[in-house]
């Protein structure tokens, strides 16, 4: 049987993303779901992967949905190591669940969709030339994840709001936030902002708004 995996940097299976991507399967195809925190309690987590000084941070669930905040140099290592067991499954493609970047990672094979690397330049090919709106989970990664958009014409103007925490409010907050920075485009920069939360930051707002994890499930599906 066919199969292709997606891997989170939380615990899998997630239910916000688990099921748009086993409606993209084919007939006959399996979908394995993986985690970097898979059988690991929250102490563990905090332990294994706390952030270190001066290092992006990362936000994920666990599978109770709590929301953790890692710490990125831990979690590429764990993205490897999971990536490598996914190959040897025979998984192909692997599906990276996270929009941050990730320099290195590798397979020897197999196709390996990394949101960092496809996003950035499709979004600058589609909307250039006008000002950019990045949601982020943590305002800290306005600045870790700035790099990944130099090629926007214009800087991008960033809000933040945790897709895994936030209420509705919080998010419609964020997204006027933006609008009113001058942004006339938003882009949900994380996996966990899914259909549901794009259209609740859609309603408080005259521009449009782009969910990353339903362009990569939209990719993802044509390569299947």
């Amino acid at each position: 049987m066919k199969k292709f995996a997606t891997l989170t940097i939380g615990q899998a299976p997630r239910p916000d993303l688990a099921p748009v991507f086993n409606a993209i399967a084919p007939a006959g195809t399996e979908v394995v779901h993986a985690g970097c925190l898979d059988g690991l309690t929250k102490a563990e987590v905090d332990k294994q992967f706390a952030p270190v000084e001066s290092e992006g941070l990362l936000t994920s669930r666990m599978l109770d949905g709590t929301a953790v905040v890692l710490g990125k140099s831990a979690v590429r290592k764990a993205l490897q190591e999971k990536i490598h067991q996914l190959e040897k499954a025979g998984c192909s493609p692997i599906v990276l669940l996270c929009t941050g970047e990730f320099e290195g990672l590798t397979t020897e094979k197999v196709r390996l969709i990394e949101p960092d690397r496809l996003l950035p330049p499709v979004f600058a090919a589609l909307l250039n030339p006008l000002q950019v709106g990045v949601m982020v989970p943590l305002i800290e990664q306005a600045q870790s994840e700035l790099n990944k958009w130099k090629g926007l014409d214009k800087p991008p103007v960033f809000a933040a709001a945790s897709p895994y925490t936030a209420s509705k409010e919080e998010l419609q907050e964020a997204a006027r936030k933006l609008a009113h920075q001058g942004a006339e485009v938003i882009v949900l920069d994380c996996m966990g902002y899914s259909k549901t939360l794009r259209d609740i930051c859609a309603e408080a707002v005259d521009v449009p708004v782009i969910a990353s994890s339903t362009m990569i499930a939209e990719l993802t599906a044509n390569l299947l």
